[in-house]
Parts: structure tokens; C-alpha cells; sequence
């Protein structure tokens, strides 16, 4: 995924750096790679990240971070030479960047990222944070984005405002494959949901706007051989396509869909 946001073939692991040692901070920190999200919002455009995967996962990571090591994704996997070196977390680099002020839409999984672990799920009595650092992401991306919205639940996702700045974390890892998602109790919306509302919110910048969006669980079910789940979350992937299709116009708008 760097290859794809920044033009720049990597090592394994890497993003958003060029080629260096993976886990080697102090080589990364002078490598960092401008990616096609952070140009787009250099250039007044607007910007979004949609997956079904934890937003510090790989894909939807490479588009704004930058670390020599995909799975530094909270502070409890930094590991403590990395952090002598200068480097943080993946989660707290989606937050607290200069280009993270600017990202208008994140929607996907990972709440244990972002949480302290002294925070219980909201959603699950028996899960907490990951954090060892105690702190609250969420709460600081709300103060750094004035309005901005937090959902955790579809209800709370449909009833936010379309001119605020969004977060929305469906899981505290992963979201559901979306044969699952239906007995989720909190409900979860599609991929072609959330790629509604995130276009709904992007395209009221006149510059335009930039959105990624993965449907990261198909790989998942792969992993696991589970061929059912691979194909419903691939049908869920072609439903987004099509509904970002329907919302948007060949006119002025490119869409690109690769594996």
C-alpha cells in the first residue's frame, strides 16, 4: 500500500517510509513520503479513509502515517527503543499529525487502539482499551476537531450531522464480515453505507475530495480459508463500488478498484 499512496516501491512492513530496516525507528524518521491523501489535502481538497479493517491497519494506514513497522499500531506494540528514537504509534499518528487535523471522515474498526486500558468498550463488557500511554484518542481527536462527531454504532452513525468532521469506530478490532455483521448487536452499516456517508460529507468541499475505500476483510477470510466470508465481503466490496458509482459523476469524479 506505500507502493500505491506514494509512488515509492518499500521494504516489507514499511509505511508510508522509503526502503529502510523494518522496526529500525531512528532509520525511518528522515524517510517519511508524502502520500496522494496528504497532497490532495494540501491542495484544499477534502479527505477520507473507509474500512472494514482497523483504520491503523495496513491499507488505510499507509495513506497518512509513517513507520518502518505496519504492526506499531498503539503504544503497546512500540516497542521501548522506538520510542527512545523519536517514533509513536500508528493510532496517535492518525490523531494528533498536522495532516491528521485535516482528514474529514474515518470510519472502520480498531477502537482498542485509540482507547486507554482503564477504559471499558462500550460495546463489550469483557474488552477494554489497549493503551498503556492512558490516552484517550478519541476524546483528544473531539477536542482537536471542533463539532466533530465520534460514532461507535450505526444508529449513532446515521444520526450524525453531514457538515461535521466524523470518526467512527465499529469495533474494537476489526469490523464484522459482513455475513456476521446482521447479528451484531449494536449494528454495524455496510461498506456501501459507509461509503454514502462519507461522499455525502466530502463532496460538500468545493476543491473536491480524495476517500479510500478498503474492504480489508476479504484478505481476513482468506487467511482463514473461509471462502464464504471472502466472497460475501467481496459482494459487500462491488455494493460500494456501486454505490460510490451511483453518487458521484464520470464527469468529474475517477474511480479507481484494485486488489
Amino acid at each position: 500500500m506505500t507502493a500505491i499512496t506514494t509512488g515509492v516501491k518499500s521494504h516489507m512492513g514499511a509505511i508510508g517510509v522509503s526502503a529502510g530496516s523494518r522496526n529500525n525507528c531512528a532509520d525511518s524518521l528522515p524517510k517519511g513520503l508524502l502520500t496522494w491523501l496528504q497532497l490532495a489535502d494540501s491542495a484544499g481538497m477534502a479527505t477520507g479513509i473507509v474500512a472494514t479493517a482497523r483504520l491503523t491497519h495496513a491499507t488505510p494506514a499507509a495513506t497518512y502515517a509513517h513507520s518502518p513497522e505496519r504492526n506499531w499500531e498503539n503504544d503497546t506494540e512500540l516497542p521501548e527503543a522506538a520510542k527512545a528514537a523519536g517514533c509513536i504509534d500508528i493510532a496517535r499518528q492518525q490523531t494528533e499529525t498536522a495532516f491528521a487535523d485535516s482528514v474529514d471522515v474515518l470510519m472502520g474498526g480498531g477502537r482498542k487502539n485509540f482507547m486507554p486500558v482503564s477504559q471499558r468498550d462500550p460495546e463489550y463488557d469483557d474488552k477494554v482499551g489497549e493503551r498503556l500511554d492512558q490516552r484517550d484518542l478519541v476524546a483528544e481527536w473531539q477536542q482537536r476537531h471542533a463539532g466533530g462527531v465520534y460514532a461507535w454504532n450505526k444508529q449513532q452513525l446515521d444520526a450524525a450531522p453531514i457538515d461535521k468532521p466524523l470518526l467512527a469506530l465499529f469495533e474494537p478490532d476489526h469490523m464484522q464480515f459482513d455475513h456476521d455483521r446482521p447479528r451484531d448487536a449494536a449494528g454495524e452499516p455496510t461498506l456501501a453505507e459507509m461509503t454514502r456517508a462519507a461522499i455525502a460529507r466530502l463532496s460538500r468541499n468545493p476543491n473536491g475530495y480524495v476517500l479510500l475505500v478498503e474492504g480489508g476483510r476479504i484478505d481476513h477470510a482468506h487467511h482463514y480459508g473461509n471462502a464464504y466470508r471472502a466472497l460475501a465481503d467481496t459482494v459487500a466490496m462491488s455494493d460500494a463500488v456501486r454505490a460510490a458509482d451511483a453518487a458521484t459523476s464520470a464527469d468529474d469524479t475517477l474511480i479507481l478498484v484494485t486488489a
